[in-house]
């Protein structure tokens, strides 16, 4: 599991299944950032992992402040299956 900053909106939602740098990754929160006073195009900051670690998230058994952190354009996230509804 680690925090996904994407610079950009990337167009995907919570529960998607994203690749990143060939790295499949399943999208357990997004916070979308930057949209009154922040940078010139919003930021995506995301909880990602593998499917394994969703009950993990879903319980809360980490600790937010020490999953590495990887920051990325938008152009380099491509959506493998969106949200469904």
């Amino acid at each position: 599991m680690k925090k996904l900053i994407v610079h950009g909106d990337a167009g995907f939602r919570k529960d998607a299944v994203i690749s990143v740098d060939g790295e499949e990754l399943v999208v357990f929160g997004v916070a979308r950032q930057g949209d009154w006073h922040g940078p010139d195009r919003p930021q995506l900051w995301c909880t990602v992992g593998s499917e394994d670690e969703r009950e993990t998230y879903q319980r809360r058994d980490y600790i937010p402040n020490f999953l590495d952190t990887e920051a990325v354009d938008a152009e380099a996230v491509e959506v493998l299956e969106k949200a469904s509804a």
